[in-house]
């Protein structure tokens, strides 16, 4: 439908606003571009806009908005147009058809970033007029007058991607599957962080429903320490893992992890990016357990030995059996929505273990510890001291051993 104006009865600025006034509920946009145009052009011609005053041009320029739909400075444009004669749609008609680079230009560009692995746009303006200037290369003499932002522009065009140009791929892992880790209520889900002190990294691993902790020190990162140390903290559990949660870290995520994993039908997870609380509860007690303990203080190497016997010995019985830790027992909202978790139980790892086994377990068998493990024999440990005597006589094992650390720093 094609709109035709007339404003012979709208003979005054003032019959305009009145107009405008009694249009404000009414959608009156013309559609094509030439009827827009139209309405600009009959409008300036009827009323001889230059001559209006400041207040009256205004009032134009709001019935042409209304009609229009163009903004403010978009029709200043078209009646700067309007007035120095007709308003017409200008075809579009391009003039400039010269490339000044050729194909012969972009497959040298192709060459170039094959061999270098493409190198960022001004590295490779940099080789090409090496090419050129330099070595002498008359074939390069014209693509190594291109601009740095050209080179991207040149990048873009058909010719250039019509080629298989491999760029840099994420390195994909097949080992271990991203998700969160499901324990379902029982123990056995396991979750594994390093902790470094200068020379010798603590392997701090805790399991998400009872939160038995186990801690290993080893003099390096790499798969060579990890089989042992991966071996004695599978042992170190009385009750059996199923599952492996890590970070994506090599050091966890290797072929020989996973072997140690596979052959004891163990899965192994890892965690997902943005989603840190896939290792909240392993990286809180790398601060409240290790970092609040051992400090930041420098450990040799050579006291890698003395430190896994105290661990073994002493501090892995204390946490486990003598060391309350909080449980969540709930959720609460408050008055801005946000969800946080109600720690309602406090209790030893070694208590929530016969807790959650005498739940599942209702002739009380101990289906889930391992098969040469008992309560009867973890009784003993458990209460042969109480927690003071036993954190009394663990903190003198741990101070002459960190005096004799100590000691040997000062030489």
């Amino acid at each position: 439908m094609r709109i035709e104006m007339d404003f012979k009865h709208l003979k005054t600025i003032e019959d305009l606003k009145q107009f405008v006034k009694g249009s404000k509920r009414m959608i009156l946009k013309a559609v094509t571009i030439e009827e827009k145009y139209d309405v600009i052009q009959s409008l300036i011609d009827t009323f001889h806009y230059v001559h209006l005053t400041r207040r009256e041009k205004h009032t134009v320029l709001r019935v042409l908005k209304l009609f229009t739909g163009y903004k403010h400075s978009q029709l200043g444009r078209l009646i700067d147009a309007a007035m120095c004669g007709t308003l017409c749609r200008k075809e579009y008609v391009r003039t400039n058809l010269y490339h000044k680079y050729t194909g012969a230009d972009i497959q040298l560009l192709e060459k170039t970033d094959e061999v270098h692995y493409r190198l960022s746009a001004e590295a490779t303006h940099e080789i090409l007029r090496r090419e050129y200037v330099i070595f002498h290369h008359e074939q390069y003499e014209n693509v190594s007058h291109v601009s740095v932002s050209h080179v991207k522009n040149l990048r873009q065009r058909d010719e250039y991607k019509a080629k298989n140009l491999e760029h840099t791929h994420a390195r994909i892992v097949p080992i271990g599957e991203t998700r969160k880790p499901e324990p379902n209520g029982l123990p056995g889900s396991i979750r594994i962080d390093t902790v470094h002190q200068r020379d010798v990294y603590y392997l701090n691993v805790v399991d998400e429903v009872t939160q038995w902790e186990v801690i290993v020190v080893v003099p390096f990162i790499s798969e060579y320490y990890m089989r042992p140390a991966l071996e004695f903290i599978l042992d170190a559990y009385p009750f059996v893992v199923f599952n492996f949660h890590s970070d994506r870290g090599s050091e966890f995520v290797n072929q020989v992890v996973a072997d140690i994993l596979n052959m004891l039908l163990i899965k192994q997870t890892k965690s997902r990016s943005r989603h840190c609380n896939d290792q909240a509860l392993v990286e809180g007690k790398n601060g409240s357990i290790i970092r609040k303990n051992f400090g930041f203080g420098h450990i040799s190497k050579g006291f890698m030995k003395d430190m896994n016997t105290f661990l073994r010995k002493w501090f892995i019985i204390y946490l486990n059996c003598h060391r309350p830790c909080g449980y969540v027992t709930g959720i609460r909202t408050d008055y801005k929505g946000r969800v946080h978790n109600v720690y309602g139980q406090y209790t030893t790892p070694y208590e929530k273990l016969k807790e959650i086994s005498k739940a599942h377990d209702t002739y009380h068998t101990g289906i889930l510890l391992k098969e040469d493990v008992s309560f009867e024999e973890l009784d003993k440990v458990a209460y042969a001291m109480s927690d003071n005597e036993y954190a009394r006589i663990m903190r003198d094992k741990q101070y002459a051993l960190f005096d004799i650390i100590n000691s040997l720093k000062s030489l």
